[in-house]
């Protein structure tokens, strides 16, 4: 759900799988702060945390057509995933995690000049989304 988001976002505003902008609206560079920083050499970063309890969907977003443009150490993942299990997510596998997710969040917050809100995108089943999902927005 994230990695599709995020490739619409970057359609809508022009930017290609490199990060540069390729658009030719000037709409398409209006408001592009909401959803990326410019970085060196107007290369366009996405503002994302992207997270798993797993390190298979992380690779598969690197692998994916708009994998390079995400910032590295944004990619907060776990070895043993959840199982689907709500509980595992929650309490156990995402709680040993969580503390990573948080810090990695806040220093993303903290690069921003008026922070004025958070966008969450996570799948409704399973024990990452719904569980980890519910435990990180508890913490924010």
């Amino acid at each position: 759900i994230g990695s599709k988001f995020w490739e619409v976002i970057s359609d809508e505003h022009g930017i290609d799988p490199t990060g540069l902008y390729s658009g030719d609206q000037d709409l398409q560079l209006e408001r592009i702060n909401v959803y990326f920083n410019e970085a060196q050499g107007a290369h366009y970063v996405p503002r994302a945390v992207l997270v798993d309890l797993e390190p298979g969907t992380m690779d598969s977003i690197r692998s994916g057509p708009y994998g390079k443009i995400f910032r590295p150490d944004n990619f907060v993942f776990g070895q043993s995933g959840a199982g689907n299990i709500w509980a595992k997510g929650h309490y156990t596998e995402g709680a040993e995690l969580v503390e990573e997710v948080v810090d990695v969040i806040r220093k993303e917050a903290e690069n921003c000049d008026c922070l004025q809100g958070f966008q969450l995108t996570h799948s409704l089943g399973g024990g990452t989304g719904p569980g980890m999902g519910t435990l990180i927005i508890s913490k924010v």
